[in-house]
C-alpha cells in the first residue's frame, strides 16, 4: 500500500443525509441505497484526475446515520481503489458495515480509511481554530462572495482551502447551525451543478496546485 505523509492543500467536506443501507443491494445501488453511487461520484471527482490519484485533494463525507469518513489520496491504495461510481459504492456499502472494525479502516481494498467521530459542525467549529485553514461554502446564490479565483490561488500557496459541497437539498447548509458558523459563501455562478462537477469546477480554477 503506497502511504505519503505529506499534507494535502484542499479539502472538500459533504454532509449525506439520505444514505440508507438498511436494504442496499447491488442489482440497485442507487435505489436501495439512498443515493450512495452520488457520494462514490464525488469522492471520484475529488481524490482524481487525469493521471491518478490528486494527492493535494482529499474528501471527508458526513453521513448523517453513520458518521464521518476522510478519503486522502495519499493514504489510498491505487492499484486496488475502485475507478467506478458502482464498483466505488460497493466498496463504501462494505466500508459502513464494517465501520467499527478498526483493522478494516486501516486495511480494505481502497486503503486506509479515517473514521471521524464528530459531525460536520462539529469537526467545522474544531477546524476553524486552526489558523491554516480558510473555509467556504459553495451555494448558487451566496450571500457573500469572494472578490475572484485569483484571490483562491493566491490564499491556497500558505494555506489550507476547505470547501463545504452541502447535500443534494441544501437543506444542511441553510439549517441555523449552519449558518451560525459565519462562513464564508463563494459561487461558480447562477447555474446548478451536481456537486461533482462543483468539484472538479473548483479543481479546474485552481489548476495550480498540482504537484
Amino acid at each position: 500500500m503506497y502511504i505519503n505523509t505529506r499534507k494535502t492543500k484542499l479539502t472538500f467536506l459533504i454532509q449525506s443525509n439520505t444514505v440508507n443501507i438498511e436494504n442496499y443491494t447491488i442489482k440497485d445501488i442507487p435505489g436501495s441505497s439512498g443515493r450512495l453511487d452520488v457520494v462514490a461520484r464525488c469522492i471520484l471527482a475529488a481524490v482524481m484526475n487525469d493521471y491518478g490519484f490528486d494527492k493535494n485533494v482529499q474528501i471527508i463525507i458526513f453521513f448523517k446515520r453513520y458518521g464521518g469518513f476522510k478519503f486522502n489520496p495519499n493514504k489510498l491504495n491505487f492499484k486496488s481503489f475502485p475507478k467506478d461510481e458502482l464498483q466505488l459504492s460497493d466498496a463504501l456499502f462494505h466500508l459502513i458495515m464494517n465501520r467499527h472494525n478498526e483493522n478494516y479502516l486501516q486495511n480494505n481494498p481502497m486503503g486506509s480509511i479515517k473514521q471521524i467521530k464528530n459531525s460536520m459542525i462539529r469537526y467545522i467549529k474544531k477546524t476553524q481554530q486552526q489558523k491554516e485553514n480558510i473555509i467556504f461554502v459553495l451555494k448558487e446564490t451566496p450571500k457573500k462572495l469572494i472578490d475572484s479565483i485569483e484571490k483562491l490561488r493566491k490564499l491556497s500557496k500558505n494555506r489550507h482551502l476547505i470547501f463545504i459541497v452541502g447535500n443534494q437539498s441544501e437543506d444542511f447548509i441553510n439549517s441555523e447551525d449552519f449558518n451560525n458558523l459565519n462562513l464564508q459563501e463563494i459561487s461558480l455562478g447562477s447555474q446548478s451543478y451536481l456537486a461533482s462537477s462543483v468539484m472538479r469546477l473548483v479543481k479546474l480554477n485552481l489548476h495550480h496546485l498540482k504537484s
